[in-house]
């Protein structure tokens, strides 16, 4: 407990630090606890430092753990999101931040009238155009922010991506400048960006939420980051 509560508590100084540089207020930026392989019994840990935002991004792993941690927490779904499961991740998710396409929307919009809900959703940007990244092209996303705001049942809050891992976090910040100036032009309020190493970068872009796993968590095997 005391390596997690501190691992929190040097997290924040970062954050904090980085939105001082910025001129941004620190409750501007949403820390998300990203919890893949991280059992129930840790994440209840983190919920009891303080911490009660989690993401996931296995529906299957997180039907499993989502029922046996505090009734506290909140979850948002981070992963690549086959469009025949939008029926679970709108039942389990308060956010998904993964839309990365129109025919996902779509499922989503149907799942979620069918629970009378209104869903919030992210739009996943491939922002460097990697083929093995999932994404809209930053060119589509004006005209699939418009389709799907005639959707009852969905609300685009904002954009989220994954930029090309560097060792030098600054290289990043062309891709987190692109996205905030893409959202900046489409009105949304939400920016999901920044991760265990390259966090501050993106805080100073603009990002308002950061989703941090390794820095909160460990370092994950090898073998559970390549699945």
């Amino acid at each position: 407990m005391n390596e997690l509560a501190d691992n929190l508590e040097r997290i924040r100084a970062r954050i904090d630090a980085a939105c001082q540089r910025a001129g941004r207020a620190v409750d501007e930026v949403l820390l998300l606890g990203v919890t893949k392989t991280v059992p129930p019994e840790t994440i209840d840990m983190a919920v009891a430092a303080g911490l009660t935002t989690f993401g996931e991004n296995k529906l299957q792993e997180a039907r499993a753990k989502i029922p046996l941690v505090s009734g506290r927490a909140h979850w948002h779904f981070i992963g690549h999101l086959q469009s025949n499961k939008a029926r679970e991740a709108v039942t389990h998710f308060d956010l998904i931040q993964s839309v990365d396409s129109l025919k996902l929307a779509g499922e989503l919009e149907k799942w979620a009238a069918h629970a009378g809900k209104s869903q919030p959703i992210l739009l996943e940007v491939n922002v460097a155009g990697e083929a093995s990244k999932q994404g809209l092209r930053p060119e589509d996303v004006p005209a699939a922010v418009s389709q799907i705001n005639h959707l009852a049942h969905l609300e685009v809050r904002g954009l989220m991506t994954i930029p090309p891992f560097t060792a030098d976090p600054e290289q990043a910040r062309p891709f987190f400048r692109q996205l905030r100036t893409l959202r900046d032009q489409l009105g949304l309020s939400e920016l999901s960006m920044g991760m265990s190493h390259d966090f501050e970068v993106a805080i100073t872009e603009g990002a308002t939420i950061v989703r941090i796993g390794a820095a909160i968590f460990g370092e994950r095997k090898r073998h559970e980051l390549e699945e």
